[in-house]
């Protein structure tokens, strides 16, 4: 009885060794396929993503894509070579910013003074315009900040910056950016409106501008959506969405222009789906390598097929430029790209 225990024992030992090696090739190859670059950079379903460098990484801040009512907080993603991320989970959420209770949208995120302002929008506000009853003002624009990117953030105002549909824009998908001379704007603006406002010293309020108004309407043609800015050569580009965010229509466009006010005649569009790849391309950032003339769109996209409005993923590919300053068109991918970061 022992003798047969020990040859079983034995074939056992054998059998279990032999599939080693092939569980360790397995193990090896999916480790690989990880730490290729790949689009989407990210798991799960993220719309709207804000990509930027901060602490020599770069940094994804996404609108967590889902119906209205699950969108109660947003997460943040790190990385250092554009393939590896990793997940900072719900960096903000309703326990801290208490006036939201949805909605939850569009990050936007500047580094100042140290400190790290989160800028969001929530609640999905809307207008007598739109309802037939009245203005809803509890949401809109608000702010977060922290001392690291990845947080804990704490609300800045305790209310939005912004609940008001100034030139019937809905204050939603802002895009806070910094000019030449150091003075940080607020662009955003949904219903096919684009505003842009002066931020004040503490990112407390919005400064007027000589007329008294607290913002400007810089709405290029067929503008919808998803604004947002950058200079490069001297020339200002404001970017944004078209078409409608639930479908394959959703795609970029874009204007020049010698001032951060404008005007902004549209160029041509950009991004927009291939059937081949993704439909409903849009929403997108920007990212410029330091010191090179490099750059990189961050934008979200819908796999095919696609059977629900929030089935969103967050991808990255080059941006490159004509001779003239023009935009070429973005060719979409699976493979996606990797680019370190000088070390400091």
């Amino acid at each position: 009885m022992s003798h047969k225990l020990s040859i079983y024992h034995f074939t056992k030992v054998v059998t279990s060794l032999a599939i080693l090696p092939a569980f360790f090739m397995q193990t090896l190859y999916a480790q690989q396929a990880k730490t290729k670059p790949h689009n989407p950079v990210i798991e799960g379903w993220y719309a709207d993503p804000e990509g930027v460098i901060f602490e020599n990484k770069y940094w994804i801040f996404p609108t967590y894509s889902a119906k209205y009512r699950q969108q109660v907080f947003l997460d943040a993603f790190s990385s250092t070579d554009m393939v590896t991320w990793k997940k900072h989970p719900k960096i903000i959420d309703t326990s801290i910013i208490k006036w939201a209770y949805m909605a939850m949208w569009a990050p936007s995120i500047v580094k100042k003074n140290n400190r790290y302002f989160l800028f969001f929008s929530a609640n999905d506000i809307q207008s007598k315009t739109r309802n037939g009853v009245k203005d809803d003002t509890l949401g809109g624009i608000g702010i977060a900040v922290a001392d690291k990117p990845g947080g804990p953030y704490k609300d800045h105002l305790g209310k939005p910056l912004i609940n008001q549909f100034y030139n019937n824009a809905q204050p939603i998908d802002q895009f806070v950016f910094q000019d030449k001379d150091g003075q940080y704007y607020i662009i955003y603006g949904g219903w096919g409106r684009c505003n842009i406002g002066k931020l004040n010293e503490n990112f407390t309020s919005l400064e007027k501008f000589p007329d008294g108004n607290l913002v400007k309407d810089i709405t290029p043609k067929d503008y919808v959506e998803g604004p947002t800015m950058f200079i490069r050569n001297g020339k200002y580009y404001l970017m944004w969405s078209e078409g409608g965010w639930t479908n394959g229509t959703y795609k970029v466009a874009y204007a020049i222009s010698d001032s951060v006010f404008g005007p902004f005649e549209r160029v041509s569009t950009i991004l927009e789906a291939d059937e081949t790849i993704a439909t409903g391309a849009g929403h997108h950032s920007v990212i410029n390598i330091p010191n090179t003339d490099e750059w990189y769109i961050v934008y979200h996209r819908r796999p095919i097929p696609n059977l629900d409005r929030d089935h969103r993923v967050t991808c990255i590919d080059k941006l490159y430029f004509n001779k003239d300053g023009t935009i070429k068109n973005v060719k979409m991918t699976f493979d996606g790209v990797r680019r370190k970061l000088k070390e400091k």
